[in-house]
């Protein structure tokens, strides 16, 4: 399974008034990560997944440990990179680096749902090897 990497730059929106990323805006930049990893690799934008085909890829659980602050105008590198597939389930681990200083690193499980009912659903085969590529 290949790691996706993308770069976020840290904009004022992320920071608090010290110009320090608050740390609930780290989520939002790890969501975007993932949303764009489903749009540019896995071919399935979630306006697509979402509107469309009525899917979703909901964050079912997420941990984070944080290893340095990151300030305003820095960019930092996002690596996720996708673990061993459930049925409904994607466990990914995201780490986000400063140059080369860790600035953070975790595990999310996405789950592949119907976007009615909310219940979990199997992974499409197609989309399923898609995330399984090396």
């Amino acid at each position: 399974m290949a790691a996706f990497v993308t770069t976020r730059k840290v904009l004022f929106q992320h920071c608090d008034p010290a110009g320090i990323v608050f740390y609930p805006r780290y989520f939002e930049m790890i969501n975007s990560v993932v949303e764009e990893w489903f749009e540019d690799v896995l071919g399935h934008s979630f306006a697509s997944l979402h509107m469309d085909q009525k899917k979703g890829v909901p964050t079912a659980g997420i941990s984070v440990d944080f290893r340095a602050p990151s300030r305003l105008g820095e960019v930092l590198t996002f690596t996720l990179t996708p673990g061993p597939l459930g049925r409904s389930r994607i466990p990914c681990r995201i780490e986000a680096h400063g140059g080369e200083q860790l600035r953070l690193e975790g595990a999310l499980t996405l789950v592949y749902v119907d976007g009615v009912t909310l219940k979990s659903e199997t992974l499409p085969a197609a989309l399923a090897a898609r995330i399984e590529q090396p």
